[in-house]
């Protein structure tokens, strides 16, 4: 799998956490919702994601050359 695909799983699954810490433990998780939703509305616009150099350093392959010519 390639990064832009593990953005998607990874910021799918905060968002999944943190509502179900907002239910099951305070609402003060919602919080952490709004900022994965804001980060990904940033990123669209600015193509700059915090978690890229993470998982670049990690060793998750970006997109391969042959799809973008």
């Amino acid at each position: 799998m390639y990064i832009d695909r593990w953005l998607r799983i990874v910021a799918g699954f905060f968002v999944m956490l943190s509502l179900v810490l907002a239910h099951y433990h305070s609402p003060n998780w919602l919080w952490f919702t709004a900022f994965v939703g804001l980060n990904l509305f940033q990123s669209g616009f600015t193509n700059w994601c915090p978690l890229v150099p993470i998982l670049a350093k990690l060793g998750v392959p970006r997109l391969p050359k042959e799809c973008c010519k």
